[in-house]
Protein backbone atom coordinates (compact mmCIF):
# COMPACT_ATOMS: atom_id res chain seq x y z
CA UNK A 1 0.00 0.00 0.00
CA UNK A 2 1.19 3.48 -0.68
CA UNK A 3 2.95 5.57 1.97
CA UNK A 4 0.99 8.47 3.36
CA UNK A 5 2.86 11.03 5.57
CA UNK A 6 2.82 14.92 6.90
CA UNK A 7 6.27 15.82 7.58
CA UNK A 8 7.54 18.76 9.70
CA UNK A 9 10.76 19.95 8.23
CA UNK A 10 13.17 22.94 8.48
CA UNK A 11 14.69 24.64 5.35
CA UNK A 12 17.90 26.04 5.64
CA UNK A 13 19.14 29.14 4.09
CA UNK A 14 19.99 28.87 0.37
CA UNK A 15 17.96 26.11 -0.84
CA UNK A 16 15.02 26.28 -2.80
CA UNK A 17 12.13 24.93 -1.31
CA UNK A 18 11.79 21.91 -4.40
CA UNK A 19 15.48 21.05 -3.72
CA UNK A 20 14.68 21.00 0.16
CA UNK A 21 12.44 18.28 -1.12
CA UNK A 22 15.35 15.98 -2.60
CA UNK A 23 16.36 13.82 0.61
CA UNK A 24 12.47 12.98 1.28
CA UNK A 25 12.13 11.73 -2.14
CA UNK A 26 14.83 9.59 -2.20
CA UNK A 27 13.64 8.22 1.21
CA UNK A 28 9.74 8.06 -0.20
CA UNK A 29 11.46 6.38 -3.57
CA UNK A 30 8.15 5.91 -5.52
CA UNK A 31 6.08 7.99 -3.09
CA UNK A 32 4.81 11.62 -5.19
CA UNK A 33 6.10 14.09 -2.79
CA UNK A 34 5.13 17.94 -2.22
CA UNK A 35 5.16 20.83 -0.34
CA UNK A 36 2.23 23.13 1.19
CA UNK A 37 3.44 26.48 1.16
CA UNK A 38 6.72 27.58 -0.86
CA UNK A 39 9.81 29.67 1.17
CA UNK A 40 12.37 31.39 -1.08
CA UNK A 41 16.15 30.37 -1.62
CA UNK A 42 17.08 33.17 0.80
CA UNK A 43 14.66 32.24 3.53
CA UNK A 44 14.65 29.65 6.28
CA UNK A 45 11.78 27.99 8.59
CA UNK A 46 9.39 25.60 8.50
CA UNK A 47 8.02 23.27 5.54
CA UNK A 48 5.11 21.36 5.79
CA UNK A 49 5.90 17.79 3.48
CA UNK A 50 3.38 15.53 1.65
CA UNK A 51 4.22 12.11 1.12
CA UNK A 52 1.81 9.54 -1.32
CA UNK A 53 -1.73 10.46 -0.93
CA UNK A 54 -1.31 13.08 1.49
CA UNK A 55 -0.89 15.16 -1.44
CA UNK A 56 -4.37 15.57 -2.29
CA UNK A 57 -4.64 17.50 1.63
CA UNK A 58 -2.72 20.52 -0.16
CA UNK A 59 -5.13 22.71 -0.11
CA UNK A 60 -6.00 22.07 3.48
CA UNK A 61 -2.35 23.33 4.51
CA UNK A 62 -1.61 25.57 2.31
CA UNK A 63 -4.50 27.40 3.82
CA UNK A 64 -3.18 27.88 7.26
CA UNK A 65 -1.87 30.90 9.13
CA UNK A 66 1.47 31.65 8.94
CA UNK A 67 4.17 33.15 11.72
CA UNK A 68 7.47 34.87 10.44
CA UNK A 69 10.31 36.73 12.09
CA UNK A 70 11.47 39.35 9.84
CA UNK A 71 14.81 41.42 9.58
CA UNK A 72 13.94 44.23 7.38
CA UNK A 73 16.54 46.44 6.47
CA UNK A 74 16.08 50.25 5.97
CA UNK A 75 17.27 52.45 3.30
CA UNK A 76 17.85 50.09 0.35
CA UNK A 77 14.93 48.60 -1.33
CA UNK A 78 16.10 45.61 -3.90
CA UNK A 79 13.65 45.00 -7.60
CA UNK A 80 12.82 41.71 -5.63
CA UNK A 81 12.54 42.88 -2.11
CA UNK A 82 15.01 40.64 -0.68
CA UNK A 83 18.96 40.71 -0.16
CA UNK A 84 19.38 39.00 -3.76
CA UNK A 85 18.47 41.66 -5.63
CA UNK A 86 19.55 44.43 -7.12
CA UNK A 87 19.31 48.03 -5.21
CA UNK A 88 16.47 50.53 -6.82
CA UNK A 89 15.86 52.90 -4.34
CA UNK A 90 17.94 54.52 -0.90
CA UNK A 91 16.71 56.37 1.60
CA UNK A 92 17.05 57.13 5.53
CA UNK A 93 17.04 55.44 8.55
CA UNK A 94 13.49 55.51 10.63
CA UNK A 95 14.18 55.63 14.19
CA UNK A 96 13.22 52.69 16.71
CA UNK A 97 10.03 55.06 17.89
CA UNK A 98 8.99 55.71 14.66
CA UNK A 99 9.08 52.13 13.67
CA UNK A 100 7.33 51.31 16.96
CA UNK A 101 4.72 53.96 16.33
CA UNK A 102 3.87 52.70 12.69
CA UNK A 103 3.64 49.56 13.02
CA UNK A 104 0.17 48.75 14.70
CA UNK A 105 -1.23 50.58 11.38
CA UNK A 106 -0.67 47.33 9.65
CA UNK A 107 -2.64 45.17 11.34
CA UNK A 108 -6.20 43.67 10.76
CA UNK A 109 -7.35 43.43 6.91
CA UNK A 110 -6.09 45.22 4.25
CA UNK A 111 -4.96 45.07 0.44
CA UNK A 112 -1.34 44.20 -0.57
CA UNK A 113 0.68 44.12 -3.64
CA UNK A 114 2.38 41.23 -4.29
CA UNK A 115 6.36 41.32 -5.42
CA UNK A 116 6.69 41.75 -9.27
CA UNK A 117 9.19 38.71 -8.29
CA UNK A 118 7.10 36.38 -7.31
CA UNK A 119 5.23 32.62 -9.04
CA UNK A 120 2.06 34.51 -9.35
CA UNK A 121 0.71 33.91 -12.32
CA UNK A 122 0.20 37.17 -14.75
CA UNK A 123 -1.51 36.63 -18.36
CA UNK A 124 -0.44 33.12 -18.23
CA UNK A 125 3.06 33.90 -17.62
CA UNK A 126 5.27 33.85 -13.72
CA UNK A 127 5.35 37.26 -12.94
CA UNK A 128 8.93 36.65 -12.67
CA UNK A 129 9.48 35.57 -15.63
CA UNK A 130 7.94 38.85 -17.14
CA UNK A 131 9.92 41.13 -14.78
CA UNK A 132 13.59 39.43 -15.48
CA UNK A 133 12.53 39.54 -19.43
CA UNK A 134 12.20 43.47 -18.58
CA UNK A 135 8.86 43.92 -19.38
CA UNK A 136 7.01 46.07 -16.79
CA UNK A 137 4.26 44.08 -14.72
CA UNK A 138 1.09 45.21 -12.78
CA UNK A 139 0.16 43.40 -10.15
CA UNK A 140 -3.28 43.07 -8.77
CA UNK A 141 -3.93 43.57 -5.01
CA UNK A 142 -5.03 40.76 -2.82
CA UNK A 143 -6.66 40.68 0.32
CA UNK A 144 -4.33 39.44 3.70
CA UNK A 145 -4.72 40.09 6.93
CA UNK A 146 -2.22 40.63 9.43
CA UNK A 147 -3.40 39.72 12.86
CA UNK A 148 -0.25 40.10 15.44
CA UNK A 149 2.36 42.25 14.65
CA UNK A 150 5.87 42.64 17.33
CA UNK A 151 9.13 44.68 17.36
CA UNK A 152 11.77 42.48 18.92
CA UNK A 153 14.73 44.32 18.12
CA UNK A 154 16.28 47.42 16.42
CA UNK A 155 19.98 47.05 14.77
CA UNK A 156 21.10 50.51 13.09
CA UNK A 157 19.49 49.93 10.27
CA UNK A 158 17.46 46.77 10.74
CA UNK A 159 15.02 45.85 12.74
CA UNK A 160 13.65 42.31 13.45
CA UNK A 161 9.92 41.68 13.34
CA UNK A 162 7.04 38.77 14.43
CA UNK A 163 4.26 38.65 12.24
CA UNK A 164 1.19 36.14 12.81
CA UNK A 165 -0.05 36.52 8.90
CA UNK A 166 -2.87 34.47 6.84
CA UNK A 167 -2.55 33.06 3.35
CA UNK A 168 -1.13 34.86 0.88
CA UNK A 169 0.64 37.50 2.84
CA UNK A 170 4.04 38.42 1.50
CA UNK A 171 6.43 39.53 3.92
CA UNK A 172 8.39 40.95 1.57
CA UNK A 173 5.87 43.26 0.71
CA UNK A 174 5.20 44.50 3.64
CA UNK A 175 9.27 45.57 4.27
CA UNK A 176 8.19 47.75 1.30
CA UNK A 177 5.03 49.06 2.22
CA UNK A 178 6.54 49.66 5.23
CA UNK A 179 9.79 51.18 4.14
CA UNK A 180 7.30 53.64 2.02
CA UNK A 181 5.02 54.06 5.71
CA UNK A 182 8.08 55.86 7.45
CA UNK A 183 8.73 58.05 4.28
CA UNK A 184 11.53 55.86 3.06
CA UNK A 185 12.51 52.25 1.95
CA UNK A 186 12.99 48.45 2.80
CA UNK A 187 13.58 45.55 1.58
CA UNK A 188 14.42 41.83 3.57
CA UNK A 189 17.94 40.86 4.65
CA UNK A 190 16.15 36.89 6.23
CA UNK A 191 12.99 35.86 7.13
CA UNK A 192 12.43 32.69 9.10
CA UNK A 193 8.93 30.67 9.34
CA UNK A 194 8.64 29.60 13.00
CA UNK A 195 4.65 28.20 12.75
CA UNK A 196 2.41 27.25 9.78
CA UNK A 197 -1.69 26.53 12.00
CA UNK A 198 -0.53 24.55 15.41
CA UNK A 199 2.91 23.24 14.33
CA UNK A 200 6.42 24.70 15.01
CA UNK A 201 9.51 23.20 15.57
CA UNK A 202 8.47 21.03 18.46
CA UNK A 203 6.66 19.56 15.44
CA UNK A 204 9.99 18.30 13.42
CA UNK A 205 9.68 15.06 11.87
CA UNK A 206 12.27 12.16 11.34
CA UNK A 207 11.83 9.93 8.30
CA UNK A 208 11.60 6.54 10.21
CA UNK A 209 8.90 7.66 12.75
CA UNK A 210 6.96 10.11 9.86
CA UNK A 211 4.19 7.72 9.01
CA UNK A 212 3.03 6.70 12.30
CA UNK A 213 3.32 10.55 13.58
CA UNK A 214 0.95 11.62 10.54
CA UNK A 215 -2.06 11.05 12.31
CA UNK A 216 -0.95 12.63 15.51
CA UNK A 217 0.03 15.79 13.57
CA UNK A 218 -3.23 15.76 11.92
CA UNK A 219 -5.21 15.71 14.72
CA UNK A 220 -3.52 19.11 15.96
CA UNK A 221 -5.50 20.99 13.03
CA UNK A 222 -8.09 23.42 13.93
CA UNK A 223 -9.86 23.64 10.16
CA UNK A 224 -10.69 19.85 9.99
CA UNK A 225 -13.76 18.21 11.11
CA UNK A 226 -13.57 14.82 12.61
CA UNK A 227 -16.19 11.66 12.18
CA UNK A 228 -16.93 8.44 13.92
CA UNK A 229 -16.85 5.64 12.17
CA UNK A 230 -18.59 2.71 12.58
CA UNK A 231 -16.99 -0.94 11.82
CA UNK A 232 -19.49 -0.96 8.79
CA UNK A 233 -18.28 1.94 7.43
CA UNK A 234 -14.43 0.27 7.61
CA UNK A 235 -15.11 -2.88 6.06
CA UNK A 236 -16.22 -0.15 2.73
CA UNK A 237 -13.50 2.14 3.16
CA UNK A 238 -10.88 -0.93 2.98
CA UNK A 239 -12.58 -1.41 -0.35
CA UNK A 240 -12.22 2.16 -1.51
CA UNK A 241 -15.69 2.92 -1.33
CA UNK A 242 -18.23 4.53 0.88
CA UNK A 243 -21.99 5.07 -0.30
CA UNK A 244 -22.96 8.63 -0.30
CA UNK A 245 -26.17 8.28 1.86
CA UNK A 246 -23.65 6.36 4.82
CA UNK A 247 -24.07 9.76 6.69
CA UNK A 248 -26.88 11.70 6.87
CA UNK A 249 -26.05 14.47 4.64
CA UNK A 250 -27.62 17.19 6.86
CA UNK A 251 -25.63 16.40 9.86
CA UNK A 252 -22.49 17.01 7.73
CA UNK A 253 -20.33 20.20 7.05
CA UNK A 254 -18.50 20.56 3.41
CA UNK A 255 -15.43 19.99 4.33
CA UNK A 256 -12.15 17.33 5.07
CA UNK A 257 -13.10 14.97 7.88
CA UNK A 258 -10.86 12.51 9.75
CA UNK A 259 -12.48 8.88 9.85
CA UNK A 260 -11.69 7.79 14.08
CA UNK A 261 -12.47 4.73 15.16
CA UNK A 262 -11.61 4.31 18.83
CA UNK A 263 -10.31 7.21 18.54
CA UNK A 264 -7.96 6.34 15.66
CA UNK A 265 -7.31 8.36 12.70
CA UNK A 266 -7.94 5.70 9.54
CA UNK A 267 -8.90 7.38 7.29
CA UNK A 268 -9.32 11.08 5.36
CA UNK A 269 -12.49 11.87 3.39
CA UNK A 270 -13.46 15.01 1.66
CA UNK A 271 -17.45 15.58 1.64
CA UNK A 272 -18.50 18.03 -0.98
CA UNK A 273 -21.94 17.96 -3.14
CA UNK A 274 -23.41 15.71 -0.41
CA UNK A 275 -20.46 13.18 -1.58
CA UNK A 276 -17.48 11.07 0.32
CA UNK A 277 -14.34 11.26 -1.63
CA UNK A 278 -11.80 8.73 0.38
CA UNK A 279 -8.42 10.90 0.00
CA UNK A 280 -6.19 8.57 1.74
CA UNK A 281 -6.16 5.36 3.99
CA UNK A 282 -3.44 4.26 6.49
CA UNK A 283 -2.33 1.00 6.31
CA UNK A 284 -4.05 -0.18 9.39
CA UNK A 285 -7.49 0.56 8.44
Amino acid sequence: MSRSALLVLKKETGLTSFSSLGYVKKYFKGEKVGHAGTLDKFASGLMLVLVGKATRLNPLFSSLDKTYIATVKFGVETDTLDPEGEVVETGKIPTKDEIEAILPTFLGKQLQIPPVYSALHVNGKRAYQLARSGQDVEMQAREINIYDIKLLEVNNDCAKIQLCVSKGTYIRSFARDLGHALSTCASLTALERTCIGPYDYSNISEFETAVEKTRPLLLKMNNIHTLELKSEAIKLIKNGYLPNDFFHPHDLKEGYYLGLFNNKCLVILNYKDNRFEILTQFEDC
